[in-house]
């Protein structure tokens, strides 16, 4: 009661009247009012359809039969626990995720390294950082499906020049998902490239002076200066980036469509084949609602990983 009359009254004790403090809110009022805009957007294209896609996946709900929803509660579930396609999609993804995180971490930290070196002029290579950063994923897609060709493709072509038979790529589910994975990896490290180096340019420059006094050489300066100050980022960087591997879809689809047979098939493309193709909105719900929770999981590991350190 006493804390109420104090914030309520103005310096000189007079009561502050109530259109002044309705015009004049607290830190936490205001924190309030400029945060709801933001809070209901994110209800709206977030909060709603994770809830109507989760209550989705407790009914039997096919566009073909004509019939009406049933629910059928764990049913999709069970029945996901019996589909050897789900399986299959499901180590495809996870094997692309596995391959193509440390791939893409390991290329972009080299590329951020070489476009942070003292060049006169720096711009045209971190420009060319952003190449395959901005190409769509389907147009990536396209580009390798053509060079890993059999017949004309420029990889091929460029084994043939050393003496090596040339590879049917996409009739081997092994040489499919090598071709996947090294177009994926290409793809998006440059993404990776470019947080890396964002860790890099905040990196003060008077450590390396130091380290250089003290006779610490360029190896050692990387693993004890460089890479510790840069792990924010990069954990950042992994975050985005697995998360995005856990649902790839266009660069697979576009390569080979799944072929041959499901040996390539991810998750998401086992999701869109249900739910736009067979039109079953019920087991598609439900494969999109495991997606979900490895995207949650993926998440939370990270974020745990970053208060430990912290």
């Amino acid at each position: 009661m006493t804390g109420s009359t104090k914030s309520s009254r103005t310096i000189d004790g007079n009561v502050t009247p109530w259109w002044v403090r309705y015009f004049d809110p607290s830190d936490r009022a205001l924190a309030v009012l400029l945060l709801a805009p933001a809070a209901v957007l994110l209800a709206m294209i977030i909060v709603y359809p994770v809830c109507r896609l989760i209550y989705t996946s407790f009914f039997n709900l096919s566009l073909t039969s004509g019939l009406p929803a049933e629910f059928v509660g764990f049913e999709n579930f069970q029945f996901m626990l019996e589909d050897p396609v789900f399986w299959q999609t499901t180590g495809n993804t996870v094997l692309i995720t596995f391959v193509t995180v440390p791939g893409a971490l390991v290329v972009g930290l080299a590329l951020a390294l070489m476009a942070n070196l003292p060049f006169r002029r720096q711009w045209p290579v971190r420009l060319s950082l952003l190449i395959p950063w901005a190409l769509p994923l389907s147009f990536a897609g396209l580009i390798f499906a053509w060079f890993f060709h059999s017949e004309y493709g420029v990889v091929n072509d460029v084994l043939g020049r050393f003496g090596v038979e040339p590879i049917i790529w996409f009739n081997s589910p092994q040489w499919a998902m090598a071709a996947i994975c090294l177009t994926i990896i290409w793809k998006t490290s440059s993404f990776m490239a470019l947080i890396i180096l964002a860790g890099l340019q905040t990196i003060p420059r008077s450590l390396y002076e130091a380290a250089d006094v003290d006779g610490a050489g360029r190896i050692r300066q990387f693993f004890e200066i460089t890479l510790p100050l840069l792990k924010p980022s990069i954990v950042v960087a992994l975050i985005f980036r697995t998360i995005t591997a856990l649902q790839t879809f266009d660069i697979p689809y576009m390569m080979t469509n799944g072929g041959p047979g499901t040996s390539t098939a991810t998750l998401a493309m086992y999701i869109h084949q249900n739910t736009v193709s067979f039109l079953d909105l019920g087991y598609g719900s439900a494969l999109a609602v495991v997606m979900f929770a490895l995207s949650m999981c993926v998440t939370a590991v990270y974020l745990r990983m970053i208060r430990t350190k912290g």
